[in-house]
């Protein structure tokens, strides 16, 4: 997993971002408790929705079947996940988040009490997200612009553990001048809403004369992201702040971080 990475003033109300409600699709299935079984030992999601594996009691894991189109191995956290996740079965009261940005069937099981469509075992089945916009997954990660106005803006883009989505966009000012506008929002399968803010005061200058105590957090409005496919897709807006007017544009993949692929 990817760890957030942004500018300290832009983002300084980062725990306010969080605090805004859950949009994402994400569900549950309880491990064990009641029995060696998954509950719900079946279920059918959509691409880009996450599901979150819950110990309910028992020495269990999770881990999906060879060959399904999302692997994963999870306990306290999965394996290769970035922050040191073990997907070793463990008897602690753990819970551990799966993305799931592929459609197609998605087998899984306990290690220690089950096999692939045997004993304690389930099913997801991912359907594919609405035609017209793509999921939006790790890939999307990068620097976008609208290729048809250099200069005139550009975003920066970081999609976090969990379906949230960092959002910084470098544009300007109703005036002129340079306005920057950033926040955390959630992923909602083909969609992420961020909602915006600004830091404002006089004391925004260049180091070493910045002054924290003459800057403010100022909520700016929202920003919509939606893509058709790994390269292209639109940002629309709607703004609170006075001067600036809602509007929406194209954007193109300016740049992806080496090691991520799309989807």
């Amino acid at each position: 997993m990817r760890t957030i990475s942004c500018p300290p003033l832009l983002f300084a109300a980062s725990a306010f971002f969080f605090a805004a409600p859950a949009l994402a699709a994400n569900h549950i299935v309880n491990v064990g408790g009641s029995g060696l079984v998954f509950s719900p030992s079946r279920l059918t999601i959509t691409a880009g929705d996450t599901v979150t594996f819950t110990n309910a009691g028992g020495f269990h894991n999770v881990a999906s079947a060879p060959g399904a189109v999302t692997s994963f191995r999870c306990a306290s956290g999965c394996d290769g996940d970035g922050v040191g996740g073990n997907g070793a079965a463990t008897s602690t009261g753990w819970s551990a988040v799966v993305a799931f940005p592929k459609a197609g069937t998605v087998p899984y099981y306990c290690e220690v009490h089950g096999a692939p469509g045997q004993g304690m075992s389930g099913t997801l089945t991912v359907q594919a997200a609405p035609a017209g916009n793509v999921a939006i997954t790790a890939g999307f990660t990068g620097t976008w612009a609208d290729a048809s106005q250099s200069g005139q803006a550009g975003f920066g883009l970081e999609v976090l553990p969990g379906n949230k989505l960092v959002a910084e966009w470098y544009t300007f000012g109703p005036q002129g001048g340079q306005s920057w506008i950033g926040g955390v929002g959630d992923i909602n399968g083909t969609q992420a809403v961020i909602t915006g803010f600004q830091i404002l005061g006089p004391g925004g200058m260049f180091p070493p004369n910045f002054n924290k105590a003459q800057v403010q957090t100022q909520p700016w409005g929202t920003m919509t992201f939606t893509f058709t496919d790994c390269n292209n897709g639109t940002v629309s807006w709607a703004p609170t702040a006075a001067g600036y007017t809602a509007g929406s544009l194209p954007i193109t993949r300016v740049t992806e971080p080496a090691g991520l692929t799309c989807p």
